[in-house]
Parts: C-alpha cells; sequence; structure tokens
C-alpha cells in the first residue's frame, strides 16, 4: 500500500505517519511547514518521502499522488484569531487547497481520499451529544473554511464518485500538538504554563466542557475508515464523554487564574460518536486520565512553547471580541 498524508509533518498528520509506517505502507508526506515541524517526523525520515509543498498553490506537488492507495487530506490552517485576521489565507490553504489536493486525486485515480474536518462547523449546537445531522453553525472564518472544504469533498464523492470520506474531530489532544506563537488550544496553553510554572490560564468559570480526543484514537478512526467499503460520509470521532477544563486543571495539576469568556464558544463540546461506531466499527480506547499521563511523558517538547499571560491572552484575543461579540 502506499499512502500520502498532506501536513504529514503535523500533529495528528505525523501520528498518522507512524502509524502507515507501522502498518507497512510506503508513504509520502506534503507540508510547507508553516505549523508542521520537521523534528516531528525525524524518527522516521528514513522511511518516507517528505515533499516540501504549498497545495495552496498548483504546482509540480501533484504528481506525487501517481500510484497513491490512500490520501489524508489533514493539511490547514487552524486557530481562530488568525483566520478573523487572515481569512484570505485560510481561504487559500484551507479551501484552495482542498479543491487542488481533489483535483490531483480524480487525475490519480486515487483508491480511497480521507478529510480532516472539524466540529468547530457545529457552532453552538442546541443538542448534546452533537449528532451528525446537528445545523452547520460556523462562528469564526477557520470553521467556515474547514466545513466547505467538507462541501467540497462531499460534491467530488456525489458527482464525481470518489471514494471518499469526511471525519469531524472534536478537541484532539496528545504529544506533539500545536506550539506555534498563535494563541490556540487549551493544552498548548497549558503544558507551557506548567512547565514555566506560571498558573493556567481559564476561561470563564471554567465549567464549559470540551470532548477531548486523544491522538491515536483519531489515527486509529481515520485508518478504519480508510479500510471500510463506506463513501460519500460524515462522521463524527470523539471520545464519546466531556470534561470540564477545571477538571483538566485538576488532572495537570496546577493552580489556575480566570480569563474573561469569549463570544462565540460554546459551553459543551459533545459527540456523538453511534454513526461511526456502528458503520465504521470504530471505538476510542484512550481516556482522558490516560491521555494526560501519556502527554506528561512527553511535557518537554512544550519547552519552548510561548507561556501565555492574561495580558498577552487580552491582547492576542482583542479581534475575538471585536467581530464576534453580539
Amino acid at each position: 500500500m502506499k499512502s500520502l498524508v498532506t501536513g504529514g509533518a503535523g500533529f495528528i498528520g505525523s501520528h498518522l505517519v507512524d502509524a502507515l509506517v507501522a502498518k507497512g505502507h510506503e508513504v509520502v508526506v506534503l507540508d510547507n511547514f508553516s505549523t508542521g515541524r520537521p523534528e516531528n517526523l525525524e524518527h522516521v525520515k528514513n522511511s518516507i518521502q517528505i515533499v516540501k509543498c504549498d497545495i495552496g498553490t498548483l504546482g509540480d506537488w501533484n504528481k506525487n499522488f501517481k500510484g497513491v492507495d490512500w490520501v489524508f487530506h489533514l493539511a490547514a490552517l487552524a486557530d481562530i484569531v488568525p483566520s478573523i485576521q487572515h481569512p484570505e489565507a485560510y481561504f487559500r490553504a484551507n479551501v484552495d487547497g482542498t479543491f487542488n489536493v481533489l483535483q490531483a486525486c480524480i487525475k490519480a485515480e486515487t483508491k480511497r481520499f480521507l478529510y480532516a474536518a472539524s466540529s468547530s462547523c457545529y457552532g453552538i449546537p442546541d443538542n448534546y451529544p452533537t449528532t451528525e445531522l446537528a445545523e452547520i453553525r460556523p462562528q469564526y472564518p477557520y470553521a467556515l473554511t474547514k466545513r466547505i472544504g467538507e462541501e467540497l469533498v462531499m460534491h467530488w464523492a456525489q458527482v464525481y464518485k470518489m471514494p471518499a470520506l469526511s471525519l469531524r474531530f472534536f478537541n484532539v489532544f496528545g504529544p506533539r500538538s500545536r506550539t506555534s506563537g498563535t494563541y490556540g488550544a487549551v493544552f498548548g496553553v497549558f503544558l507551557a504554563q506548567k512547565l514555566a510554572g506560571q498558573p493556567f490560564t481559564v476561561v470563564g468559570d471554567g465549567n464549559q466542557t470540551r470532548d477531548f480526543t486523544f491522538v491515536t484514537d483519531i489515527v486509529a478512526a481515520l485508518i478504519a475508515a480508510a479500510e471500510s467499503d463506506k463513501q460519500g460520509e460524515i462522521y463524527n470521532v470523539g471520545s464519546g464523554y466531556t470534561t470540564s477544563v477545571n477538571k483538566l486543571v485538576e488532572l495537570l495539576e496546577g493552580h489556575k487564574i480566570h480569563i474573561p469568556k469569549r463570544p462565540g464558544e460554546p459551553d459543551c463540546t459533545f459527540a456523538d460518536i453511534n454513526k461511526i461506531k456502528n458503520e465504521i466499527g470504530w471505538t476510542p480506547k484512550i481516556s482522558v486520565e490516560e491521555g494526560i499521563n501519556e502527554i506528561i511523558k512527553h511535557i518537554e517538547y512544550w519547552r519552548n512553547a510561548p507561556v501565555w499571560t492574561p495580558e498577552s491572552i487580552d491582547s492576542a484575543t482583542k479581534d475575538w471580541f471585536k467581530y464576534l461579540a453580539d
């Protein structure tokens, strides 16, 4: 088998590459290293092909799709505030990039296509756990561009009979989670604060809950979906549980301070995963407690990550409040 992973040097992508190499696949990684890190692939670099390129623009990178059996499209720009500030970059990476990859797959007659979608497309849902049939309500450009990418994938599956599936990931955590200079996911923020001996900056009262899903469970879902015979379907991928941010602080063992609650953020994310369980046969295996124990073993990864303070967060999120407040 030959597999291609866009964004393969990133957080989820590098774990997927590990799993595919372990399965004996020939693996090609496409990444522009805007957020992906070469060190994430250092341990397998002699076993894979790494192509530095930008899928948001046309180029000869599409020649790497020839002879590929499975394509996993994970490359994307993430985070909320930068998407508000630079929507054109997000549209190019997440929408144009997805279109370009789909076209490369059509030309190469790829056997399976897996799209990494985002549960942020649900915005603030009416019901929990949230099913795939919930109304789509993106609150910011990142969520919108990921949803448009998913629409492209589903349309290509319908019109061109592309053997494609879309997996909507809920709050993914684990070793190698992003450490860019952008204020983003809670684990990256908290782990750097823990290493620096600083208090955890808890948004609001901390009672909001998230469906924290361990990265190896996400990878297992991607591979199980690729191995299935399903086509043109969308699946939630979550842990089946929801955990409060206050509980996260307790598990990470630190002090906390509170910062203002932000508009456009749900009080809960909680995936209904019955569809993927029943149709694909995938179930999550790693609890939040087990996942945090695994992260702590690799905590030095976050040693050079930005250490966010209430003041720096306030400065970084001004546009969040400016544009998303009612």
